[in-house]
């Protein structure tokens, strides 16, 4: 075993962002409407709707598409990268990123998710920009499907629920492999995978009033097994079309301690933990956890699989494992504990760790402990690909932004990963979620802003869209230069 002190000579340090959260030109050049172009600004949510099924209906689809504006739904104009896409990596490139994750818009290149041939245009866009990467040295991780999926294949199909869908990803992937096969050799299939149960729709195009009644969980299940499977699939042709490819998946790392040493409290804490694993489980060991099988026969659901199914998880796993992680969480058996907000779900608050501004508890140990169970679990290699604190910035008179909470975040959870590379964890990798501000996931705010990047843009639109540096921006340089040694 190679042992570091410090991090590895060739980290790659870096930043992610998304499509949905960042492009922007929803309408733009051939590209179709995707599940979060139709996702709403919920700057007034409360904290208890974060965790569970984010109330969507055909009725609130079809409102959200008789309405061309970007104005209740931010993500349709992001902060412009599809236009501004060199002016970021050139900033991202000042601070000497290695790496930056991506994802590829699907309706950018299957407007519908079903026609036969590609959008050519959305197919140049991201040539472009991962040629643009090469050119300033950056590698890209690129994440095939991250809370984007056509519109269409979810008012058509459901969502993942139906089959079909598996034959119109494998495609769409096969078409991304094919193209880029000499821009990009780190890919992700499925972003947070796990999160298929807090929010279905987001994840995997399911819309609750189209499901039969009470049969939610089959459901969500059902689709969940055709993106396994999905994912097993386009691992293989990653492999073949592109020697030396590497294919990951991606999970929420949901880490969660007792409340209390009741063993009541460890007794659910171990279920929740386990559950947690399970989606990872089945894409690095290639089959389904017995134990979770049972849990599901328990519930009554009943996964169909096709002749073959476990076959092709079996045959065509992930090549390495990555994560994002924010915060942890707290699990009681008792009733009446006080909650607090994590990573769209719900945990019993610890007294022991301070919150955001939207309430999320920092915990940088539990990062080291989520490195340390993950590396001995699964003893392939780790890249963190999301991790961070959303805040409220503030710009002083002179344009300055001093961020030191930020700092500090980014400090503490960076002196325990290098913990965890010096006790053996084979960490590889590192992107900050999300190096520039952008729409927020959950709330489609602006305001809640993760980056190292300013950009001049208000909850509602308003602003000139500038980029500006934050003192956290020159910290990471530094970060970044020194590989983690001046902290």
């Amino acid at each position: 075993m190679t042992t570091y002190k410090g991090f590895p000579k060739n980290f790659m340090w870096g930043g992610a962002i998304a499509a949905n959260q960042a492009e922007g030109a929803w309408n733009v050049d051939g590209k179709g409407p995707s599940v979060a172009d139709v996702a709403s600004y919920k700057p007034h949510l409360s904290v208890e709707d974060y965790a569970g099924h984010v109330g969507i209906s055909t009725k609130m689809i079809e409102e959200a598409m008789a309405d061309p504006s970007d104005r209740d739904y931010p993500k349709r104009r992001g902060i412009d990268f599809y236009h501004r896409y060199k002016e970021d990596l050139a900033l991202f490139a000042e601070m000497g990123f290695k790496t930056l994750r991506v994802s590829i818009a699907w309706s950018r290149i299957f407007p519908t998710g079903e026609e036969s041939v590609p959008n050519e245009k959305g197919l140049q866009f991201y040539e472009n920009l991962f040629t643009e990467m090469k050119r300033l040295h950056i590698e890209p991780i690129v994440t095939l499907s991250h809370y984007e999926m056509p519109l269409a294949l979810s008012l058509k199909y459901n969502g993942w629920y139906e089959r079909k869908v598996v034959d119109y990803f494998v495609e769409f992937s096969r078409v991304c492999f094919t193209r880029y096969q000499n821009l990009v050799k780190y890919w992700l299939t499925f972003n947070e995978v796990d999160s298929i149960n807090r929010h279905p729709f987001t994840t995997a195009g399911i819309i609750p009033d189209r499901c039969p009644e009470g049969q939610e969980d089959q459901v969500v299940y059902q689709a969940l097994h055709h993106q396994l499977v999905a994912s097993a699939m386009v691992t293989k042709d990653c492999h073949e079309i592109i020697p030396g490819s590497l294919m990951g998946c991606m999970l929420t790392k949901l880490t969660t301690y007792p409340n209390t040493c009741n063993p009541n409290d460890v007794e659910i804490t171990l279920q929740r933990n386990l559950n947690n694993y399970f989606y990872s489980d089945v894409q690095v060991f290639g089959e389904y956890p017995i134990l979770t099988e049972r849990i599901l026969a328990s519930k009554g659901v009943h996964i169909r699989m096709e002749p073959g199914d476990r076959e092709v998880l079996k045959a065509h796993t992930v090549d390495f494992v990555s994560f994002s992680y924010y915060m942890s969480l707290t699990e009681s058996a008792e009733a009446g504990k006080e909650r607090t907000a994590g990573n769209t779900i719900m945990g019993v608050k610890n007294p022991y760790l301070p919150s955001t501004d939207w309430g999320w508890q920092i915990d940088p140990v539990g990062l080291k402990i989520s490195l340390i169970e993950l590396y001995d679990r699964y003893k392939k290699p780790l890249i963190i690909v999301e991790n961070g604190m959303g805040a409220v910035d503030e710009v002083a008179e002179d344009g300055s932004i001093h961020d030191e909470y930020r700092i500090q975040y980014f400090r503490d959870h960076f002196r325990q990963m290098k913990e965890a590379v010096e006790a053996g964890v084979d960490l590889f990798g590192y992107t900050s979620w999300a190096p520039i501000d952008l729409i927020s996931a959950s709330t489609s705010q602006m305001s809640k802003r993760y980056g190292f990047i300013y950009v001049d843009q208000d909850d509602l639109g308003n602003g000139t869209l500038a980029r500006s540096r934050k003192d956290s921006f020159h910290w990471y340089k530094k970060v970044i230069e020194t590989n983690g040694e001046e902290l």
